[in-house]
């Protein structure tokens, strides 16, 4: 981790989300300081119904994102179906339909690079379970901005390409399982 406290927190995610998230966000007490930025795949055709899955079962206010939306500590943001998530220095959110990547909106390339660009060396960046190798990049923009990276155990995944792709994009990033990922999630801002 840097030396500066964190501040945000950054999750990629694709098939096993569910999950896997479901093991990591519910932890979270109500008074983390922390924004959480979710993007997972889903469908573009159909509402997302993961913020209300959430929203009952978290402590923290659980939303999905609207457009130039201001960022709040605290909050766990989710990304709408069929628009990428981006994240602004002036610190708010900007929806966008540009072209997919990776056959994917929202992509959680574009995500982390952009959430990087915003946090720089106070960003944890977290790649779950999915199965292609959306992330990496992304990943890999994190680490060099001095930001953290964090990978569930291609192990513990339900799918394995999406970690394994990661750890190769960034073999230093710390490696755990999902309850190592949420205790590192729980003592990174105290």
């Amino acid at each position: 981790m840097s030396d500066l406290t964190p501040s945000a927190v950054i999750i990629g995610a694709s098939a096993g989300a569910l999950d896997a998230l479901t093991e990591i966000l519910p932890a979270l007490p109500a008074d983390y300081p922390l924004p959480v930025f979710v993007v997972v795949h889903v469908p573009p055709d159909k509402r997302s119904v993961l913020a209300d899955i959430f929203a009952a079962r978290c402590a923290l206010p659980v939303i999905e994102a609207e457009d130039k939306e201001p960022v709040q500590s605290g909050v766990i943001y989710f990304a709408p179906p069929n628009y990428h998530l981006l994240l602004e220095d002036t610190g708010s959110i900007a929806l966008t339909t540009e072209e997919e990547v990776l056959f994917s909106r929202p992509s959680i390339d574009v995500a982390f690079e952009s959430a990087a660009e915003a946090w720089g060396s106070n960003l944890i960046g977290v790649v779950l379970t999915g199965a292609n190798h959306d992330g990496s990049r992304g990943l890999a923009t994190i680490l060099r901005g001095g930001g953290t990276a964090l990978v569930q155990t291609p192990e513990g995944a339900y799918a394995r390409a999406m970690p394994e792709a990661a750890i190769a994009a960034c073999p230093q990033a710390k490696v755990l399982s999902l309850s190592g990922i949420t205790d590192y999630l729980l003592s990174a801002p105290r």
